[in-house]
């Protein structure tokens, strides 16, 4: 007689040869326009599941014109059914399924007989099963939230499936403009803007918001950063004084009971640099290894406040580095961001990059509780190339490896920029499974997409990509069109990829549709050759005709520049960066220095000596940037010659003794960007070099506490007189001021043509 226990492993194995062969079975869901089937939910079915259910029924319709009839489970059962979710038709079955493996967002789609199951996690998984179910097998795609493309065939064969898929990332967000639509983040699998801030109840940079300098500085400095002595309100807290711990503990509980149902806060620093180095908040540095330490202590003090809460912090700028001796409490989240990491090669084994991976390896190290903050555009330029793709994969990859739970991707947020539909896209499947075979989503997405221009496109990809990969040139993600002047955008390469757009648009010629795809696509080419021929790069990549006396303006440059306009507003690429700058104000900015951008004068092209160091981390030429006929643009990337932390001094040799009048040159300032214009500018002149003549000072009339963009032209005129050198120097803040949030920092002074007349 056998045992109980041998008879129910037979039973076992029974079920289990029996649920073999049923899965082994192909099932007929539509046939030439008929179904046996329908579709089974709970009667307290949840919202997801019935809109899985819903989503199953419209796309099978849409393929086969045949609409399935929506049931709930206490209805007479049948053999052929979709089984979405939980129901009591699984009352047999249920424990060969293993519903707690699924979590939130997995979900398993298996053939059972002549059924078909789709189950999910307890979150959104239904709903991610249907449209994985509906893009494999069935072959649908959403490469846009606008763009659905649903293969039509009035027999629908499936199975048998047996497959369970569970995301390791618990949090996906894409932060791109398709993504906002509700129907494409639940078709991608990803969470969007309205889930955190469902769920979240403050985001980021939230210091300034529970204690504000306009509040509290006046009465109050010692709640706020101190430098070499001086208490910054612009800056950070004062995390060591008992009083800004108090404040953020009430501030937090009353926007709590607010609002109740967010189970995240953020208590993180400002967007600014300089953490407080009042004696109190250097010890602590001391004793933690660091700025990010003394935030820590205090944000595990406050999630001690709040324990059923999640308090979330950053790990980011100066905080970046991990802290020794003190991990996270277990309701403290660390949001780590990559923003300095350089994306032309993989973060994990770039040299440019190796302080960040050991920081992520160490924070990893300390927590599972990580949220990472990445950015995967070009935030200066949303309209510029940008050939970061092969890279997204890797650091995904990376991320994961390093103890990455949540992912948030920043992209251009609800702005347009390069690519977005396709960046978005294959980082929505990265996402979701960080092994996905990035070439072939690559070659579907075009394919699909672009139609016949596909091609194309496709081989302007591989050209950019492999351009930058050849040249080892680094891409920021607040760099410009020029940074890729000698690895990915020479023009050379430029003549290549306009002959391959013009191939392109050739080849959609009849289709309004793919044509306006293929034109947004171009638009970022296009910017960039605008942006590179401020430089004068070459007769046919400049703004300027060299070859025209009084006005320089190049006419063929003017008519793209109208056409650029034009598809940008048709295409709704409404924003060319993060700043909210329009193709239309792009034009205004562009047709004005097409109007003075180029100046002939004495001094033009001849020899600059500079005294005192330049800096090259803004690379226009050196001293010929000086005579070179071009001005500066709003932008000090641009043009402009730098100084950090040096004055100017520079001699032009006009080459002959000259009658001049006047000498002027313009300066920039942007105290954001720590650009101060000089307090004055002293002009000399001289007949042999040595023995220099002053006439006259300028004094600035900018005020240096002066908010945004100013550029000042220092004019000088006095009586004509013979004279071959010209000297320019400055007195100009070295370091900036002890009221700046960068006090003690090196500031700058940028200045462009020295005109001679």
């Amino acid at each position: 007689m056998k045992s109980p226990r041998h008879g129910g492993f037979l039973i076992a194995a029974a079920i289990n040869l029996l649920l073999a062969s049923a899965q082994s079975r192909t099932l007929v869901l539509t046939s030439n326009g008929r179904t046996d089937y329908r579709i089974v939910v709970a009667r307290d079915a949840s919202d997801i599941e019935r809109r899985a259910a819903e989503e199953l029924r419209d796309h099978l319709e849409r393929i086969s014109g045949v609409a399935l009839t929506i049931v709930t489970d206490d209805s007479p059962p049948q053999d052929r059914e979709i089984l979405i979710g939980k129901s009591r038709r699984l009352e047999g079955i249920a424990p060969m399924i293993p519903f707690e493996e699924l979590g939130e967002d997995g979900f398993l789609i298996r053939t059972i007989g002549v059924k078909l199951l789709i189950a999910g996690g307890k979150d959104k998984g239904p709903l991610y099963g249907v449209s994985a179910f509906l893009e494999d097998p069935l072959g649908c795609r959403r490469y846009a939230k606008d763009v659905i493309l649903t293969p039509r065939r009035p027999t629908i064969r499936v199975g048998p499936i047996d497959r369970k898929e569970v995301p390791f990332f618990s949090y996906r967000e894409v932060l791109m403009p398709d993504a906002f639509d509700d129907g494409y983040a639940d078709w991608h699998k990803l969470d969007n803007q309205r889930v955190r801030q469902r769920d979240w109840g403050l985001w980021v940079h939230t210091f300034r918001t529970f204690v504000p300098p306009e509040r509290y500085f006046k009465d109050h400095p010692e709640y706020f950063t101190e430098q070499k002595g001086l208490r910054v309100p612009d800056a950070q807290l004062c995390l060591t004084n008992p009083e800004v711990f108090k404040l953020v503990v009430a501030g937090l509980r009353e926007r709590m009971k607010a609002k109740p149902e967010a189970r995240t806060w953020s208590v993180s620093q400002n967007d600014t640099f300089s953490p407080c180095q009042c004696p109190a908040c250097r010890a602590l540095d001391g004793k933690y290894g660091g700025p990010s330490g003394t935030i820590l202590d205090f944000v595990n003090r406050v999630a001690r406040e709040f324990p059923d809460k999640i308090i979330s912090t950053l790990a980011y700028q100066y905080s970046r580095q991990a802290p020794t001796g003190i991990r996270p409490e277990k309701n403290v989240n660390i949001m780590l961001c990559t923003i300095e990491c350089n994306r032309s090669r993989p973060i994990a084994t770039d040299p440019l990059n190796a302080s960040f991976t050991k920081d992520i390896r160490d924070w990893g190290r300390l927590t599972d509780n990580i949220i990472l903050w990445d950015y995967v555009v070009q935030f200066r330029n949303y309209c510029d190339p940008f050939p970061n793709l092969r890279v997204l994969q890797p650091n995904l990859e990376f991320f994961r490896s390093n103890n990455v739970r949540l992912m948030f991707q920043q992209g251009s947020s609800q702005s347009r920029s390069e690519f977005h539909e396709l960046r978005t896209y294959l980082i929505a499947k990265l996402l979701w499974d960080p092994k996905a075979d990035v070439e072939a989503l690559t070659d579907d997405f075009l394919d699909g997409f672009y139609g016949p221009a596909a091609k194309y496109i496709r081989r302007y990809l591989r050209l950019m990509h492999d351009a930058l990969d050849r040249s080892g040139g680094d891409l920021g993600i607040y760099g410009f069109p020029w940074d890729g002047i000698k690895t990915y955008l020479t023009p050379k390469l430029l003549n290549t990829y306009t002959g391959l757009f013009d191939k392109a648009e050739a080849a959609v010629a009849g289709d309004a549709v793919l044509k306006g795809r293929v034109k947004l696509a171009r638009l970022p080419l296009e910017f960039a050759i605008f942006e590179i021929s401020k430089r004068n790069v070459t007769p046919k990549y400049s703004l300027f005709d060299k070859t025209k006396s009084g006005d320089f303006s190049n006419p063929i440059m003017e008519e793209q520049m109208r056409k650029f306009v034009f598809w940008a507003d048709q295409l709704g690429f409404s924003r060319l960066d993060e700043t909210g700058t329009t193709p239309e104000a792009y034009q205004i900015e562009l047709t004005s220095f097409l109007t003075y951008g180029m100046v002939a004068h004495a001094g033009l092209n001849k020899p600059v000596r500079i005294a005192t160091p330049w800096s090259d981390k803004y690379p226009v030429g050196g001293p010929k940037a000086l005579t070179d006929g071009l001005k500066g643009t709003p932008d000090y990337h641009c043009n402009w010659l730098g100084f950090e932390g040096e004055e100017m001094e520079v001699v032009i040799d006009l080459g002959k003794p000259s009658e001049i009048r006047s000498v002027s040159l313009d300066f920039f300032q942007d105290s954001n960007a720590w650009i101060w214009v000089p307090e004055r500018v002293e002009v000399l002149v001289s007949g042999n070099g040595a023995d220099f003549e002053h006439v006259g000072t300028l004094q600035r009339k900018t005020d240096p506490k002066k908010a945004g963009v100013v550029i000042e032209r220092f004019a000088c005129g006095f009586d004509p007189r013979q004279a071959r050198y010209v000297k320019v120097r400055t007195r100009s803040f070295i370091h900036c001021p002890r009221w700046h949030k960068g006090a003690g920092g090196k500031a700058w002074i940028f200045t462009d043509e020295i005109v001679i007349e």
